[in-house]
């Protein structure tokens, strides 16, 4: 039962809510008893994957003739959640089902689709999708990573970092200009099966703040042969175009997380506050706590019924561009201030690692960076006044 006061959304109805208690109890028997470990080791294993997809729980909203579940982004919304609620923010699920299958399916060719779609939704395949580059970061009109045609091949050349399910992943999209001369014109996405690509390389798994499982990585592409066909789509210079169409869906799933994320710390702070004593009695009985959790509540509650409702309309088509920016800003700079003020009620022990509230503390700071920083979520809010 959520501690928070949201009513059940519209849009979730009776298969999503057993999809939502499918989801919940395969997290806390497969995955919760490893946790403590993949976050000691900085690492989890390969068949992490392979576990959520004989579960179902990969590529739900892939038609189900490609392999998926045949939902929409409400089943990934539920999936997402629970694996959050269930302590594994670490897991690249999200963008794997949410991001790169959905390239696929939307912008692919029928046999790209027929190719790969269905080796995504078992975990055969593990995606990724390559954007950012040392000293551009996530500039992607001015990309250096060039795939140059030659013949009935491309010649894919250029160096990735920051790429979420680094060392996992089989299955790379790589954001490349296929015309150098040209802008955002000259951008495309090229598919790599890293099993079938010499001259791929992957770097080191990188040492971050937070997210300590999470396999993020550098990636080297060093005169790697494509065919043809491994152009997403049938034409060059589309790839900025496919980005920025999708770009709504990918900050709902950074919403949803950090809604997600928000809960966790309110529940798990509620129950430390009905147990810890100080001064003879417990720590709920002060009234600075009661007011500080009453207002992280609130916000989390808020913030939870302005996802649901961006959910809603990206079910729809209805979602924009602004909105989704909205979305995505305010529940990750309120999940930072809530999470802060959480972590405080533990005392000491919140500084300490081996409680959760430590490591949603250090988890939630990416949340305002990656999938666009949140003063770019502004800017393109500001340009709607």
């Amino acid at each position: 039962m959520t501690v928070l006061s949201a009513p059940r959304p519209a849009w979730m109805s009776e298969d999503l809510v057993l999809l939502e208690e499918q989801a919940s109890r395969f997290v806390a028997a497969e995955y919760g008893p490893h946790l403590e470990k993949w976050h000691d080791d900085h690492f989890y294993p390969r068949e992490v994957w392979t576990k959520a997809g004989q579960a179902g729980l990969l590529c739900a909203m892939i038609p189900e003739e490609y392999g998926g579940g045949g939902g929409s982004f409400a089943h990934e919304a539920v999936i997402n959640r629970a694996f959050s609620l269930g302590g594994f923010d670490a897991f690249g699920a999200p963008l794997h089902s949410g991001i790169v299958a959905p390239y696929i399916w939307r912008f692919g060719t029928e046999e790209q689709k027929k190719r790969w779609l269905p080796k995504l939704a078992t975990g055969e395949l593990v995606g990724a999708i390559a954007m950012s580059e040392p000293g551009t970061g996530s500039d992607l009109q001015n990309v250096r990573t060039t795939a140059v045609k030659k013949g009935n091949r491309y010649v894919l050349n250029g160096s990735k970092t920051f790429i979420t399910n680094g060392q996992h992943a089989n299955l790379i999209i790589v954001v490349a200009k296929t015309d150098p001369k040209e802008g955002a014109k000259g951008v495309s996405l090229m598919v790599v099966e890293t099993g079938d690509a010499p001259g791929f390389r992957r770097g080191r798994k990188l040492k971050k703040l937070g997210l300590d499982a999470a396999d993020t990585s550098e990636l080297f592409f060093e005169d790697v042969s494509l065919p043809t066909e491994n152009l997403l789509g049938t034409d060059e210079g589309q790839g900025f175009v496919q980005l920025m169409k999708e770009l709504p869906q990918e900050r709902m799933i950074v919403a949803v997380h950090a809604c997600a994320m928000m809960e966790r710390a309110v529940a798990l702070t509620v129950d430390y506050v009905k147990q810890r004593t100080a001064f003879g009695k417990k720590i709920v009985e002060f009234q600075n706590t009661q007011f500080e959790l009453a207002e992280c509540k609130t916000e989390a509650t808020i913030a939870k019924s302005f996802c649901d409702q961006c959910i809603e309309r990206l079910v729809k088509g209805e979602l924009d561009t602004v909105t989704a920016s909205m979305a995505k800003y305010w529940t990750t700079d309120t999940l930072g201030k809530v999470i802060d003020r959480c972590l405080q009620l533990f005392g000491g022990y919140g500084f300490m690692d081996e409680y959760p509230i430590s490591r949603l503390y250090r988890d939630a700071r990416v949340m305002r960076i990656y999938a666009g920083t949140n003063e770019i979520m502004k800017l393109l809010i500001a340009r709607s006044l």
